[in-house]
C-alpha cells in the first residue's frame, strides 16, 4: 500500500507554455541525503521499482521523494501537449521544495536523461545533487532512439498533423508522439559532448535492454571523461530491471551512495 499523496501547485509558465498543475509527490521523513526517484517516458510513482527503493531507504531511517510529472500517473496534465521541458521543470520543482541537501537522484530511462539535466541546472545554482543513479538513462532518446527509427512516413506524419500514436508492448493503449515532444526534446540534447556533471554517477544497465541498448549508454559514458562513472551491467537484464534481483542490485547500490556521499558530508 503506497503512503499518503500529497500534492504540490505548480504555477503557470507563460514564457514556456507550462500551465498551472497539480502535482503528486510521496515523501517519507528521514536522515540525509534523501533518495529522489525519476520515472520514465509513461512511468509512475507507483512502479515496483520506485515503492521497493523507497522501502529500502525507510528501512535504514533515510528520507525518500518519489512524483509524478504531469500528465502522468497521479498528476494533472495532458499528455498530448506536454514536453520534456516540463517534465524537467516538474523534477526542479519538487527537487528544490522537497529534497533536502545533496540528495541521491534516481532517474530510470527518460528520468535517467532529466536526472542529468536537472543536475546541470542545480549545480548552476549551487545545489547540486549528492549523486546519480541512472538505470537505463535514455539520455537523448527522442532524437536518438526514436526520430532516426521512424519510417518517412510517420516522420512526415508527426511533423505535419502534429502527433502520431504509437504502439506500446507496455499498455493497451497506443501513446501519442508529438512533434512539440520531438523538436523539444532537442532543446536537451547530451550526446556528443563533453560535459562534467560534477557529482558521482553510478549506472546501472541491462545487458539484452531493447529499448536502450548497452550501446547507447556505452557512447554517453564516453564523454563523461572528468566524472566519477561506475557502471552496473547486469548481462541477462532487460529495460525494466524489475526482477527481484535487479532490484536488490538497486536497493545495494544507491544506499551505498547515499552512505558515501553522507560520510563525505
Amino acid at each position: 500500500m503506497m503512503d499518503a499523496v500529497q500534492f504540490l501547485a505548480a504555477p503557470p509558465d507563460a514564457e514556456h507554455g507550462f500551465p498551472a498543475r497539480r502535482l503528486a509527490f510521496v515523501k517519507e521523513a528521514g536522515k540525509g541525503p534523501a533518495i529522489v526517484w525519476m520515472g520514465g517516458f509513461r512511468s509512475d510513482m507507483t512502479s515496483t521499482k520506485a515503492a521497493k527503493l523507497a522501502e529500502a531507504a525507510s528501512a535504514e531511517g533515510r528520507a525518500s521523494l518519489r512524483f509524478d510529472y504531469s500528465a502522468h500517473g497521479a498528476s494533472d496534465g495532458d499528455f498530448s501537449t506536454a514536453t520534456l521541458s516540463q517534465w524537467l521543470e516538474d523534477a526542479l520543482l519538487m527537487i528544490r521544495t522537497h529534497a533536502g541537501e545533496k540528495p541521491i537522484i534516481v532517474g530510470s530511462s527518460m528520468g535517467g536523461w532529466l536526472a542529468l539535466r536537472a543536475t546541470q541546472i542545480l549545480r548552476a545554482e549551487g545545489k547540486a545533487p549528492g549523486g546519480l543513479i541512472l538505470i537505463a538513462p535514455a539520455v537523448d532518446f527522442t532524437e536518438a532512439l526514436m526520430w532516426p527509427q521512424f519510417p518517412e512516413a510517420i516522420r512526415k506524419q508527426i511533423m505535419e498533423q502534429g502527433v502520431w500514436y504509437r504502439p506500446s508492448e507496455y499498455s493497451p493503449e497506443p501513446y501519442p508522439i508529438t512533434r512539440a515532444l520531438i523538436e523539444d526534446g532537442r532543446k536537451h540534447c547530451l550526446l556528443g559532448q563533453h560535459i562534467r556533471f560534477g557529482v558521482p554517477i553510478h549506472i546501472l544497465q541491462g545487458g539484452q535492454d531493447p529499448d536502450v541498448p548497452l550501446a547507447h549508454v556505452e557512447k554517453f559514458v564516453s564523454g563523461l571523461s572528468e566524472d566519477d562513472v561506475r557502471m552496473t551491467i547486469i548481462p541477462d537484464g532487460n529495460h525494466r530491471l524489475s526482477r527481484d534481483e535487479d532490484i536488490a542490485t538497486l536497493q545495494r547500490i544507491t544506499l551505498a551512495l547515499a552512505q558515501e556521499v553522507e560520510a563525505g558530508e
